[in-house]
């Protein structure tokens, strides 16, 4: 008998709090996901290579885990809390009944420890089913080999996640039983009904909204600007400003609530009920709701911003090179090189190896690099240019920029490995190269326009003319070699401005056969293991890929899993705290139904309430979201990557108007619960 009322009780308890075991059941997905992260193909493949910054990573997640178990620790504390209040009636029958206290605690405790059960049943297989197929997709969108993929199931993570779990709720279940099991029989069947807070005149909640707003767009101007990231001091400032502000405009919103009661149409059914309910939920609970709106603002930030630096950084470079060995100072130590290749049969697995050859000019009129590169016409037409911001940064930096050489006969094998059209120069023609992190597209045309004209430079004192377009194909695979400017110039030139003072770099590109016989990234991998024996030093292009790659995983992952908890919070707290407000004020709408409401009327009011109820804080984050994006992508982003700075800023939209569509799902599912509660409202009432 006892475990039937135990099944029964349990089973009652989820079928009437969906939303939030619903809740709870993303929360352990996201735990399994985040703590499974070190056994993924892609982590694998990257600690081979990124060791360093994986390890860091790696480390930072218990911290995160420790910090979402704690924020959810007291979800669950206050939404099991209004889950026990609801059945204090029951308890107080149970007690009179003859149920003795610590029988009554066992079966709380016995329903607690199913429903956790059930969620873990559940929630465990799916979360090892998803981290299965992000593994699989990650790896296939990289270019890593499946085919020696392995499960990446973590009993580790397995055991963190269950134990974390079951240990908050224990907590939970604890201190709230102990405060029901101190009540006596008559308080806990008494309804208690909920006192009234004293009111203040309006014009005091329009003072606050004022006065909140004005503190916003303080400290929205202040991150914008990029004033707040430069001292602490300041950034607390703004921070404070923030918060005070959001609290000061959720305490204000009484007064065009109110002004929104007096302006609607009296034929309305129920429309100066409703609104009056909005009205008191936002007097009543205007500090939670305000730190809901913050928790769903900084899942949009974190989400919005996150892609967007993920998607930066993702966005690879048009792939040409597969290899570069270290550079050398003569074509015989390049051809020492390749016979080296030849001796351990690697030679064949390269479509291509060629020489690329970059010196600086070894001036023969003053060491003084300016009178090296003279380019008055240049920067004379530069200046002034529309739009002014983008011409005055390229006219800063190109005064500091040094005058690198490189050889066009290199550079032309670099664009036929390419599929690009050969540079043609004449004996005075020299082609501007920019590495494609130095230079927008912005800025690339602003120079296309001007070397439209063949405008006239002085190398080391001689004339000659420059043209372009803008060359950006990589000379080399490893990113962090990058020539921020230089000139392309035919090879008698290089040779007597740089007077054999050089650098080259032997390239190659493997051969099509063998990159079809797997995925480029095992393909590279293998002739790692290859080249590693012969003792050559190289570069690969799985360096390159590995430091994009890290960027972009930590930036995702890390993001969208505080976004989904700091979400599921907010969300949770709003849903369980509507409903739990709908219950206490039960007494209005049984007296709205002896009045003649019906059951779609109460429905009609009661979504209008929800959407109202969530829209406020929703709105609030939404709006404020374009701003923490822009203020977080102003202080993090590195300079060339604010060049992708509107770019990323519409991603960032895009990445919270999908959010915005879970907030929908779940206003929906909390409609579903209100519906339900009115409906035993009105069965109630009927039955009387």
């Amino acid at each position: 008998m006892f475990s039937k009322l135990v099944s029964r009780n349990s089973k009652r308890n989820r079928k009437e709090n969906g939303l939030f075991f619903g809740s709870m059941l993303a929360a352990i997905i996201v735990f399994y996901i985040i703590l499974a992260l070190p056994r993924q193909d892609v982590m694998i493949f990257l600690s081979k290579m990124e060791s360093d910054a994986v390890n860091k990573l790696m480390s930072m997640i218990p911290v995160f885990y420790g910090m979402a178990l704690v924020i959810l620790f007291f979800l669950i504390y206050y939404a099991s809390r209004f889950q026990m209040e609801r059945r204090k009636h029951e308890f107080g029958v149970y007690l009179i009944l003859g149920m003795r206290r610590s029988k009554l605690f066992t079966m709380l405790l016995a329903e607690d420890l199913r429903n956790s059960l059930i969620l873990l049943a559940i929630g465990l297989p799916v979360s090892l089913l998803l981290s299965e197929m992000i593994s699989l997709i990650t790896a296939r969108l990289v270019g890593i080999s499946i085919v020696g993929h392995q499960v990446s199931f973590s009993f580790e993570a397995m055991f963190w996640t269950a134990g974390g779990f079951l240990l908050i709720k224990f907590a939970a279940f604890l201190i709230l039983s102990g405060k029901i099991s101190r009540q006596e029989i008559d308080s806990l069947l008494a309804e208690m009904p909920k006192g009234e807070k004293k009111q203040l005149p309006a014009p005091v909640y329009g003072a606050s909204l004022i006065a909140g707003i004005i503190c916003l767009i303080i400290a929205y101007t202040s991150v914008t600007r990029g004033e707040a990231w430069i001292y602490i001091r300041q950034m607390t400032a703004a921070v404070m400003f923030g918060l005070v502000g959001t609290m000061a405009l959720f305490w204000g919103l009484r007064f065009p609530i109110g002004l929104l009661v007096k302006a609607g149409k009296c034929d309305r059914q129920l429309h100066v009920f409703h609104f009056r309910q909005v009205e008191e939920t936002v007097i009543y609970q205007s500090g939670t709701l305000a730190v809901c709106s913050l928790l769903i603002l900084v899942a949009m930030c974190c989400f919005g911003s996150g892609v967007a630096i993920a998607g930066f950084y993702g966005k690879s470079e048009p792939h040409v090179l597969d290899y570069t060995f270290a550079y050398v100072e003569s074509s015989e130590e390049a051809a020492a090189i390749r016979q080296q290749l030849s001796d351990h049969g690697l030679d064949s697995r390269f479509s291509d190896l060629f020489e690329i050859k970059i010196g600086m000019v070894q001036s023969r009129i003053g060491e003084d690099r300016e009178d090296v590169l003279k380019m008055d016409r240049l920067m004379e037409e530069l200046d002034g240019m529309q739009p002014v911001e983008i011409s005055s940064r390229l006219l800063n930096n190109m005064e500091y920029y040094t005058p690198y050489l490189i050889s066009l006969s290199g550079y032309n094998r670099l664009l036929a490995a390419a599929d690009m059209p050969e540079l043609k120069l004449d004996a005075e023609e020299a082609a501007v190269y920019m590495d494609s992190g130095f230079s927008s597209e912005e800025t690339q045309q602003m120079l296309n326009r001007i070397l439209e004209t063949r405008p006239e430079a002085l190398l080391d004192g001689d004339a000659l003319y420059l043209t372009g377009p803008v060359q950006t194909t990589d000379v080399v695979t490893d990113r962090s070699i990058t020539l921020a400017f230089a000139l392309i110039v035919p090879d008698e030139m290089f040779e007597y401005y740089t007077q054999g003072e050089c650098e080259i770099y032997l390239d190659g590109v493997l051969d099509e056969k063998t990159i079809q016989k797997a995925s480029l990234m095992s393909a590279i991998s293998d002739m790692n293991r290859e080249l590693d024996k012969t003792g050559l030093q190289y570069e690969s292009y799985l360096q390159n890929m590995g430091r994009q790659m890290f960027y972009m995983v930590s930036a995702s992952y890390i993001t969208i899993y505080l976004a989904v908890i700091f979400l599921i919070i907010a969300n949770t707290v709003i849903g369980v705290q509507f409903l739990m407000g709908q219950q206490n004020v039960n007494r209005r709408y049984r007296t709205l139904i002896r009045l003649g409401a019906s059951y779609k009327t109460l429905c009609r009011s009661a979504r209008k309430q929800i959407n109202w109820y969530f829209g406020i804080p929703t709105v609030a984050a939404a709006c404020s979201s374009v701003f923490g994006v822009r203020a977080l992508l102003t202080g993090l982003l590195s300079p060339d990557a604010k060049e992708h700075f509107l770019q990323m800023i519409m991603l960032s939209i895009v990445m919270i108007s999908g959010l915005c569509v879970l907030e929908y799902i779940y206003i929906a599912a909390v409609k579903k619960s209100s519906d339900r509660y009115l409906l035993t409202l009105t069965e109630l009432e009927r039955e009387e």
